[in-house]
């Protein structure tokens, strides 16, 4: 049984790249960590800037890695377990590994990133984009 794509109309064209993106995407969402995306307010003439921020409580900033490929960012955090070093009377902290990937749209770029209180942020930029009209001219065929 095949699935009907909500982006197979015919007139939106060369938008399977999209739809592999979002099925990628949407998969192993599991919820941890918990963030945030936020909208940062910008001098005037300035281009828009978002912040996500991670809930890393327990990951040193050498436990976490930020890599950008392509138009997909990636936040890993890999902890090792010691449990075998210490002894717990209770447990309810697990040494845990995480992925969240977040697609970026055409033009945003990354600034940096911070580590702060458990916290961890990244914030990107979109510049402005330069609207362009292109006349394309019709060639007559013999």
């Amino acid at each position: 049984m095949s699935r009907v794509s909500s982006l197979s109309s015919p007139f939106l064209l060369g938008f399977d790249e999209v739809e592999r993106v979002l099925d990628r995407v949407t998969k192993g969402a599991d919820g941890y960590p918990p963030y945030n995306v936020e909208r940062i307010e910008a001098a005037a003439g300035e281009p828009l800037c978002l912040r996500i921020t991670l809930a890393v409580a327990g990951f040193s900033a050498d436990q976490l890695e930020i890599t950008l490929d392509e138009k997909e960012l990636t936040i890993r955090g890999r902890q090792v377990d010691d449990g075998q070093s210490r002894v717990f009377l209770h447990r309810g902290i697990a040494a845990r590994q995480f992925q969240r990937t977040f697609v970026l749209a055409e033009g945003m770029n990354v600034l940096g990133a911070e580590l702060r209180n458990g916290l961890l942020s990244v914030d990107l930029v979109r510049p402005e984009p330069v609207r362009q009209v292109k006349r394309i001219d019709i060639v007559p065929r013999p």
